[in-house]
């Protein structure tokens, strides 16, 4: 018949696939923009890559903040010119912004964007600079993301 009796709950089986898989195995492109890119340009980002979260970085890709449609929003219906105005004003910034990290498994990634009710993830790793440690960005982890891994995990 193909089935056998494991003695698990089907919840701990998935917990154990899911933990199994890391985030560097599914992570997408980063979305970013520069810190010095404007709020307007900004949501000309978020329209043409179609995603709703957009991770902003400095000069050699080092996460400064992450700008979400709900920033965008506040912001230019706060009547000044968003031609003009920097993103960095309108931005998340640390340490009020979830990262993880590319070895973190899946399962506490996911469990990281519904306890904090967050759409995506930058993904990051660790560098040493001169003034401390930075946070660079390799990839973002998306709802998509986990939605894509369903879907082939069942294909399977």
């Amino acid at each position: 018949m193909g089935y056998y009796l494991t003695g698990k709950a089907p919840a701990d089986v998935i917990a154990g696939v899911l933990g199994s898989i890391t985030v560097a195995e599914v992570l997408s492109q980063p979305i970013a923009v520069r810190d010095t890119s404007t709020v307007y340009d900004t949501i000309v980002t978020m329209f043409v890559e179609d995603v709703g979260t957009i991770i902003v970085v400095s000069e050699g890709g080092f996460l400064e903040g992450v700008a979400s449609r709900k920033d965008m929003l506040k912001a230019a219906m706060a009547g000044k010119n968003i031609n003009k105005l920097p993103v960095s004003v309108s931005m998340t910034r640390m340490p009020n912004i979830i990262v993880t990290y590319p070895e973190e498994p899946v399962l506490r990634a996911a469990q990281k964007l519904l306890s904090h009710q967050v759409d995506a993830l930058p993904v990051v790793s660790t560098v040493a600079a001169a003034e401390g440690e930075k946070l660079q960005v390799v990839g973002r982890f998306t709802k998509t993301n986990i939605t894509r891994l369903f879907v082939q995990l069942a294909g399977k």
